[in-house]
């Protein structure tokens, strides 16, 4: 029996049995990679914000992005075993999330609440672009529970649009 030493790794191929071709695989893993290092970086920044908040609705919004965090890691594994499921990889580590990543991080010191809101708002209305663009991929790949995955996470992404629009407009 051959032994390998602790430094030697053996690697074991990707053949993970799925109808989809191999152009399929590459696109929609890498694009459910990059959707994943966006939903990372969503998550943080929600609860970076969710932990800074203050003002007259500091208990409100703290509840309104926590449940808007919630909602975000929740997708996170989904979106992961998906790559991995149609015989495609995903993120290893924070470094490949940054390399990845299209939304932009906000770590300043101090934020209004309103302008944490605004933020968040925006941030979710890319995310929904982004959705709606790896739907036209998957769609296009015939890669239908991707498809059907995507349509619930835009849902969602509407939802906490909705609510972060209607909590920061003016009376």
């Amino acid at each position: 029996m051959e032994q390998t030493s602790p430094t030697t790794r053996r690697k074991a191929p990707l053949n993970t049995p799925t109808g989809l071709g191999q152009n399929a695989r590459n696109d929609i893993s890498g694009a459910l990679t990059a959707l994943l290092a966006d939903v990372f970086t969503l998550y943080i920044k929600t609860k970076n914000f969710h932990w800074h908040l203050s003002g007259p609705h500091f208990r409100d919004f703290h509840l309104m992005l926590d449940d808007h965090g919630d909602q975000l890691i929740g997708m996170t594994d989904a979106i992961a075993e998906r790559g991995r499921k149609i015989g495609g990889t995903t993120l290893r580590s924070i470094g490949h999330i940054a390399r990845v990543q299209r939304l932009l991080e906000n770590d300043s010191d101090f934020v209004t609440a309103e302008d944490m809101l605004a933020e968040l708002k925006s941030d979710n209305e890319q995310l929904i672009g982004i959705m709606r663009q790896v739907h036209e991929l998957t769609s296009e790949h015939g890669d239908f529970a991707t498809t059907s995955l995507l349509e619930g996470w835009v849902d969602e992404a509407e939802g906490r649009v909705w609510f972060l629009f209607e909590s920061n407009r003016k009376s």
